[in-house]
């Protein structure tokens, strides 16, 4: 399962990780993913979802439909 939120599309970014004598070799900032499953009253049915933090406030402050919804027109979340 590829590392990307369903409802914010964050995913892995790369950068450098520097020592004490800054020397610098590549490393990847993974998104805090889990992995978490919502009940939609409307449709009486359960989806789950692959989301970020991030993804989780955004579930909290909108509900799970109308974040589904905006997930689906940016493209990240195919029911």
């Amino acid at each position: 399962m590829s590392r990307i939120c369903q409802i914010t599309g964050k995913q892995v970014i790369t950068g450098n990780k520097v020592s004490h004598s800054n020397r610098k070799t590549r490393r990847t900032f993974a998104p805090n993913l889990q992995d978490r499953k919502y009940f939609i009253p409307e449709e009486n049915r359960t989806v789950t979802l692959r989301v970020s933090a991030a993804g989780m406030r955004t579930i909290s402050k909108l509900g799970i439909r109308e974040a589904l919804k905006q997930a689906a027109a940016k493209g990240f979340y195919k029911s």
